[in-house]
């Protein structure tokens, strides 16, 4: 009995995790909790116990979403050769970028309590791209002379100035294009 409480109550944090990025990563305002709890099939107070406040569901959205973004890397480069990798990769570091806009209100405090850390943030993202770069140097499909920091620089650059996501990718792709050696 207790185990079906406890895998309840975690597919519960589960979907309200999965259903809360989703609404910051399509929310143009601000998105309301009872929205994402009914969105997870629960109740508010389900969604209280297993996050306090909107701080607490934010920062376990951002945690989660920044460990599966660099965790990816890995994933893809295993799969693909690199520049492919990269640039499937830039896909989804593009989502985590768009999530972050829903719930950019609340980052903005947790950065300024020290409750989230950007540098924690951008050694991960930079850790995710040198892991892709490296096997790409170690393959030859990848330029040796690029550094992780300036391609996650022109990222960050690119969906700042796109103004579409058809735009973003055009962008992502010359990127691309510019890290691949020449044979």
């Amino acid at each position: 009995m207790v185990d079906r409480v406890r895998s309840d109550a975690r597919r519960n944090r589960e979907r309200l995790l999965e259903k809360a990025t989703e609404a910051f990563a399509n929310a143009d305002a601000s998105v309301s909790l009872e929205a994402i709890a009914r969105a997870a099939g629960v109740g508010i107070g389900t969604l209280y116990r297993h996050f306090p406040s909107r701080e607490a569901l934010v920062e376990a959205v951002y945690r989660a979403e920044l460990a599966e973004v660099s965790a990816t890397a890995g994933r893809l480069v295993a799969r693909h050769p690199p520049p492919v990798a990269l640039r499937r990769w830039m896909d989804r570091y593009a989502g985590f970028v768009a999530a972050k806009q829903g719930m950019a209100e609340s980052l903005r405090a947790m950065f300024e309590s020290g409750t989230v850390a950007p540098g924690d943030t951008r050694a991960n993202i930079v850790g995710a791209v040198q892991a892709i770069l490296t096997a790409g140097v170690d393959d030859g499909s990848l330029r040796s002379d690029v550094r992780a920091e300036d391609v996650v620089s022109s990222l960050l650059g690119i969906f700042l100035a796109s103004q579409s996501r058809e735009q973003a990718g055009r962008l992502l792709d010359l990127l691309v294009d510019g890290l691949v050696t020449s044979r």
